[in-house]
């Protein structure tokens, strides 16, 4: 019996040694989260990414930590979370927003046996990251440009406004997006004069309204709808631009609205709801996930387009765009010819003559804007209405 029992621990260790055969470690994802895990925005989101791996591997599961900013959490640093989340059994971090990107170079740097992922930023292509942090986005300039189409084809008044959040490379570049999709309906499209379309941005100061601090979203949406704007873009994690517009519509407006970041951002909204850009973080986190935990990744900076045969595709798309109940079957028909056209590589919106907010050259005619032109667009574009940098 004992001969018996030394074969077969031989035998297992025998398998063991033999590559892809090694049994699985359970793997613990821990997700650094700016605001609510429930914002029905670009928190949620993240969430949901997170419990799509816990469903699409065995033996992951998700721990997380969110409403990670300075109003929830005043004194909360980057690297403490991280050292909590590593405690508590981590492999992968990954930080979920823009404004952690000090933080996490900090934490990866105290940490160098564990890997991060900075859900945005740069520190990559900057050459600011050490060996163990990655950056990872999905190409939500695209899922913009979709919505500031819808947003044009819809406009009566000729009038959009946009409630923004912080001013930074990310939202200029997105709200410069929508702009240039708008852009293309009106004129493309439509074949009405340029000149005729105004695209009002008003920035609230952060991700989410944080009283005290932020401006009030709800107000900032109503004081667009007041000047005329009969179409808003939200560019905020949470959904005050529909609901101003619903309470508007239930007064006897005819307004719109488009609400981001969650795919679900239009359910329950009725017919003022137009569509909604969204990221879709599962594909992403399962990928980088399995990357790691077979010892594979390696950290760089990711910037991925959508899945061009169908962006709505749970399983392959990192972003999308889901059309809501407001948009009419012509606008949709126009939409689906609008990103056939994106995903072809026949219409690139970022080509000149393009100017910056202040008259400067952007683009010549003809040029096409590299990936790094775009991601560090210091001004809005030529045509649009706002602050381009905070006062």
């Amino acid at each position: 019996m004992l001969k018996f029992r030394l074969l077969i621990a031989s035998a297992l260790m025998a398998l063991l040694l033999v590559p892809g055969l090694a049994m699985a470690k359970d793997f613990t994802l821990g997700l650094i989260l700016v605001g609510p895990y429930n914002d029905k925005g670009y928190s949620q989101a993240q969430y949901e990414g997170g419990k799509y791996v816990e469903a699409h591997m065995p033996g992951a599961k998700m721990i997380f930590l969110d409403k990670v900013n300075p109003a929830d959490r005043p004194g909360l640093t980057i690297p403490q979370v991280a050292d909590d989340l590593i405690e508590k059994g981590a492999d992968l971090i990954i930080a979920g927003s823009d404004d952690m990107k000090d933080g996490i170079l900090e934490a990866a740097a105290m940490h160098p046996e564990t890997t991060f992922v900075h859900a945005s930023g740069d520190s990559v292509w900057s050459g600011k990251a050490p060996e163990n942090l990655g950056n990872v986005f999905g190409r939500m300039e695209y899922s913009k440009m979709m919505a500031g189409f819808t947003a044009a084809m819809t406009t009566q008044t000729g009038k959009i406004g946009v409630v923004g959040p912080l001013i930074n490379e990310e939202t200029r570049r997105l709200i410069a997006s929508a702009y240039l999709g708008a852009v293309h309906a009106w004129t493309k499209v439509r074949g009405k004069d340029i000149k005729d379309l105004t695209f009002n941005v008003k920035w609230i100061g952060f991700w989410f309204n944080i009283p005290g601090v932020t401006a009030d979203p709800t107000q900032v949406a109503g004081s667009l709808f007041d000047s005329g704007c009969d179409v808003l873009i939200s560019g905020i994690d949470t959904p005050e631009a529909v609901t101003v517009a619903k309470q508007r519509r239930e007064a006897g407006k005819q307004v719109w609205a488009l609400p981001y970041d969650y795919e679900k951002g239009c359910e329950g909204q009725g017919d003022i709801c137009l569509g909604v850009p969204y990221f879709n973080w599962g594909p992403t986190f399962l990928r980088l996930v399995t990357q790691v935990q077979d010892g594979n990744y390696e950290p760089s900076f990711e910037w991925d387009a959508p899945y061009w045969a169908n962006i709505n595709d749970h399983d392959k798309s990192p972003v999308g765009f889901m059309p809501g109940p407001g948009m009419s079957s012509e606008t949709r028909a126009k939409l689906d010819e609008f990103i056939a056209q994106l995903g072809s590589g026949d219409l690139d919106l970022f080509t000149g003559p393009l100017n910056y907010q202040d008259g400067t050259p952007f683009l010549k005619a003809g040029e096409t804007a590299t990936d790094k032109q775009i991601w560090y667009m210091p001004q809005l574009l030529e045509g649009m209405k706002g602050l381009s940098s905070p006062q």
